[in-house]
């Protein structure tokens, strides 16, 4: 099937080419997006703590490099380089970063409209 003709591009990148955002005190996002889902690359200073919340969108997240521990639904859950986690929809879910730089890569679908640029 000719990619082309149903609408969609390939896309081959390396993170280092993808501007990154600051998106917060000591919080760079980069991005690549789909139809159905968003990747975000996101490097956290360390200590950083983000703030419990849910969203409608099922998460996945890889932890890089780093240590980072996660609350989710209320219980504390420690992760480091090489963990995967899985949150579902509405799953309240937040992070504290630890002593060290942290790099979390996570992925959202369906696609986070909230986090596009505006055109």
């Amino acid at each position: 099937m000719n990619p082309k003709a149903t609408g969609l591009e390939f896309q081959h990148r390396e993170w280092s080419a993808i501007p990154a955002e600051r998106i917060g005190e000591g919080i760079d996002r980069q991005m690549v997006w789909g139809d159905q889902l968003v990747v975000c690359r996101l490097r956290f200073d360390p200590h950083v703590v983000t703030a419990v919340h849910t969203h409608p969108h099922e998460q996945i997240t890889v932890v890089e490099r780093g240590r980072v521990v996660f609350t989710v639904e209320g219980e504390q859950r420690a992760a480091t380089a090489g963990d995967v986690l899985r949150f579902p929809s509405e799953v309240r879910h937040g992070a504290t970063m630890l002593d060290e730089e942290v790099v979390l890569i996570d992925i959202f679908s369906p696609i986070r409209e909230d986090f596009l640029p505006v055109s």
